[in-house]
């Protein structure tokens, strides 16, 4: 992969993460030495990890697929061969998009923001990667995945929680009580998901938003199944909007929540981040992707 960019010429320098933590300062550390361009040699985790010290500045994100699920790859339409890939980012064209902006608490109790490029969930799927084994998805890949939805659709006791949804287009704020909800930002996840919700793109300046306010087992699978026989989403308790922001948080005990209800967890990009409170915007302007030239 270096080979390619350096026989075109590009003076590149490959240099592995730190950690999730220590992946920010890392490029604010290359930016602050010159660096026009970041290359995410990973999956969509190591892109979430990037993007964190990249938003806001006028540096261009490359992406080289070596993850997983590689979703912000499907949706660029990008090849999984990593020469390919580097092939494509020597002519791929730079353009700026707003991010997702997810706020939340985190596991010591601190308030803390994260941006997204692909999806913040909250919910069930969230509770997915918490419990995911981390050294089963290295080993089996997306596999692991499908196992652990198998799991959990099999035996998870959803969580309620409230959810507030300020619609595009449309001041008023609704407010409804959901076991799911996923703010999206790409069309194309690639796999078995594909458009998990229509009418996402990562041009817009908003999220498409899965409101499941379902805990019927059989309707979360229905939507699925709908996406995977190329039908359109109507499935009853399970609603799409596009908005800008969105706030959750946990079912009050007035209304029902009784002590000792399990935590509802909120995950962005695939990652673990933490626990409701949370409030999900849109950064406008906020990074610069390389897009191969056919998109």
């Amino acid at each position: 992969m270096l080979s390619v960019l350096r026989s075109a010429g590009v003076e590149v320098e490959g240099a592995p993460t730190d950690s999730a933590a220590g992946a920010a300062p890392q490029v604010q550390q290359a930016i602050a030495k010159g660096c026009d361009t970041i290359i995410a040699a990973g999956g969509d985790g190591t892109i979430h990890d990037l993007l964190q010290g990249l938003a806001g500045s006028n540096a261009a994100l490359a992406v080289i697929p070596l993850g997983t699920a590689n979703s912000l790859a499907h949706d660029l339409g990008l090849s999984l061969s990593p020469v390919r890939a580097a092939q494509a980012a020597l002519t791929a064209e730079p353009r700026r998009f707003a991010a997702g902006q997810v706020r939340y608490v985190d596991f010591q109790g601190n308030s803390s923001t994260r941006f997204f490029t692909v999806a913040a969930g909250i919910g069930v799927d969230a509770q997915l990667f918490y419990q995911l084994d981390p050294l089963l998805k290295r080993n089996a890949g997306m596999t692991a995945y499908y196992a652990e939805a198998w799991k959990l659709w099999m035996n998870h006791k959803m969580q309620p929680f409230v959810a507030e949804c300020h619609e595009t287009g449309n001041g008023a704020a609704k407010s409804a009580v959901l076991t799911e909800l996923l703010a999206i930002r790409i069309r194309n996840f690639g796999n078995v998901l594909g458009e998990l919700a229509p009418g996402a793109a990562l041009h817009r300046n908003d999220l498409r938003v899965i409101m499941c306010k379902t805990d019927s087992r059989a309707r979360y699978l229905l939507y699925v199944l709908q996406g995977l026989l190329g039908q359109g989403r109507d499935v009853d308790g399970i609603d799409l909007v596009h908005s800008e922001k969105i706030s959750c948080q946990a079912v009050s005990a007035s209304n029902g929540g009784a002590n000792g209800m399990s935590k509802v967890y909120v995950e962005a990009d695939g990652e673990i981040l933490g626990t409701l409170p949370v409030e999900i915007t849109m950064a406008p302007d906020a990074f610069t992707l390389l897009v191969p030239q056919a998109r």
